[in-house]
């Protein structure tokens, strides 16, 4: 576990949680080891998402955050945490 890389990580999954606030679903930030965002919809406890933020290198060569689902594949870049709110948004709203 690398403090350093999960404060990062955690920096990252906070400001997705507030992109989130206005489209109305909720957010928790686990700061267990590997922090997570999970995402749910009021009411509808049973549609849930984890997501992830993990370090890779980009194009150019240096270091990079991205947003990943729960089943591993990128989100967004988390440079942009509002354009991934809107896929989240979408995704858990075609429920």
């Amino acid at each position: 576990m690398n403090g350093a890389r999960d404060h990062a990580r955690t920096y990252h999954l906070h400001r997705l949680a507030a992109a989130l606030d206005s489209t109305g679903l909720h957010t928790k930030v686990r700061t267990t080891f590997p922090p997570t965002l999970h995402v749910f919809i009021p009411g509808a406890t049973m549609l849930t998402e984890s997501i992830a933020c993990t370090p890779d290198t980009g194009d150019d060569g240096r270091l990079r955050w991205y947003y990943r689902w729960s089943w591993g594949e990128v989100l967004h870049d988390a440079d942009d945490p509002s354009a991934a709110a809107a896929k989240i948004a979408d995704v858990l709203s075609a429920r």
